[in-house]
């Protein structure tokens, strides 16, 4: 009686997902509001270890746990939310607390996986600034430096293993690379062109049978009550924000200048943090010289230190960018808003592609085209983190660095040999060795390098 009822209502071909969602909570406990924001707060709390460890633990959470989602739906949500630019973890989070809760249930989700991070690096960057100058905190930053270059180079050789596979993948990779590093081209340039790239094979192609989407799939849209109203909001506000600033403060702010670019970010951040990294390092540092190399690595270093979403460290940029605001002196409270404004253009835009595109989550992804599309982007995501990890190298392995160019578009950042930083060097092959040779996890490698750092400036004092 009970499914009739619901039938009846749902009838409408662009509603049944929802009645199969309903049909599926209904077989298990129901699941109050109240229980599921105490489960959001304890993942936010715990959410280290990066998008790898993020995902185990809502996993081993939602699933194995509380058996909210099965399997299937789980990796369905994961498959949909790799797809789209941003932080997949977080919008994983955003896109099941939707499914189980709508609207309210998606941003409670989505905030809390965000907001113990947020605070956590925006308590870090005040004293960075404020406390920056003592030598234990010199120290422990010097440590960090050589611990993100081994972390790294461990994402690129992880995803790499996974990602590249056949022959244009790994020619893609090696594309991105050579794009990035050799000829300084755009990060965005590079990311659309593979994606047109692997479109266009996928259409030129014939689809390999193994990617047909099974007959039994389930494929209609999942709408969910406010859902629409609640993408309309988010672009609204997004949008409302950049111009507000443009017209109000003009473009030569440096807060209309960050809102600018991290939102320009927020629609290229396929392949994860460490792919955008680059694109950040490359602008914050070297266009508009908002912070120097080292600083960008120390601010990794603060990420990686803290739960949430590794790109929180925009955050960090973003203080520093607006405390160092060319227009007057350094000031804490014009950098606390360019955090603010830097984490809201940086994490709106995420919970705008999961509300906008979640219910038609399945139709997109039995779509040869846009899978092979962005396929494409993710092998060439590789070669972006390749030049992340090389970039960061060379500016914290030596001091001094030259541009190479020539008539043929070459546009090269090249070290000064002889200003190698024997220490960092030292350090930073103790680091290879605590994370290739021992297997050490992430944090105690944090803690050992950032140990050693502060004996190495005590030391030298």
């Amino acid at each position: 009686m009970a499914n009739s009822f619901w039938e009846s209502v749902y009838s409408n071909k662009e509603q049944r997902g929802f009645l199969t969602l309903l049909k599926e909570v209904e077989g298990r406990q129901e699941i109050t509001f109240k229980e599921a924001f105490a489960v959001w707060v304890r993942i936010g709390l715990l959410s280290f270890g990066g998008p790898a460890g993020q995902i185990a633990l809502m996993h081993r959470t939602i699933v194995d746990e509380k058996k909210w989602l099965d399997e299937s739906r789980f990796l369905h949500a994961l498959n949909y939310c790799m797809l789209l630019p941003g932080p997949e973890a977080q919008q994983l989070a955003t896109y099941i607390g939707w499914l189980l809760h709508g609207v309210r249930g998606g941003l409670v989700a989505g905030l809390l996986f965000i907001l113990p991070g947020a605070l956590a690096i925006f308590v870090l960057s005040w004293i960075y600034v404020v406390y920056g100058d003592l030598a234990i905190t010199e120290g422990v930053f010097f440590g960090l430096k050589a611990a993100v270059l081994a972390i790294v180079l461990q994402a690129l050789i992880r995803i790499g293993r996974r990602t590249l596979q056949g022959i244009l993948k790994p020619a893609l990779a090696v594309g991105g690379f050579v794009a990035l590093f050799v000829f300084s081209l755009p990060f965005p340039l590079v990311v659309l062109s593979a994606g047109i790239i692997g479109y266009l094979v996928a259409r030129w192609s014939a689809p390999d049978a193994s990617r047909q989407p099974r007959p039994d799939a389930f494929t209609e849209t999942t709408l969910r009550p406010g859902t629409q109203q609640a993408a309309l909001c988010c672009l609204l506000l997004w949008g409302l924000t950049v111009a507000a600033l443009f017209m109000v403060l003009g473009d030569e702010s440096v807060f209309t200048q960050i809102a600018v670019f991290f939102s320009k970010m927020a629609t290229v951040t396929f392949g994860g943090a460490y792919a955008v990294l680059s694109y950040v390092a490359q602008q914050g540092v070297e266009t508009f010289q908002w912070l120097e190399p080292g600083e960008m690595l120390e601010g990794l270093g603060l990420a990686e230190t803290t739960p949430g979403p590794l790109i929180l460290v925009t955050q960090f940029v973003g203080f520093l960018a607006a405390y160092r605001d060319g227009a007057g002196e350094p000031s804490l409270l014009m950098a606390s808003a360019g955090a603010l404004l830097t984490t809201w253009v940086t994490f709106l835009p995420c919970f705008l592609w999961i509300f906008a595109g979640a219910p038609y989550v399945e139709k997109l992804r039995n779509n040869h085209g846009l899978s092979s599309a962005l396929s494409a982007i993710t092998a060439v995501v590789v070669g972006v983190i390749a030049n992340l990890a090389l970039w960061f190298a060379v500016n914290a392995v030596f001091g001094e660095h030259q541009r190479f160019t020539t008539g043929w578009g070459i546009n090269m950042q090249l070290p000064v040999l002889d200003s190698i930083n024997a220490p960092m060097m030292t350090l930073a092959v103790i680091a290879m060795v605590c994370a290739f040779r021992l297997k050490m996890a992430m944090l105690p490698l944090l803690g050992t390098c950032a140990t050693l750092g502060v004996l190495w400036v005590f030391w030298t004092q």
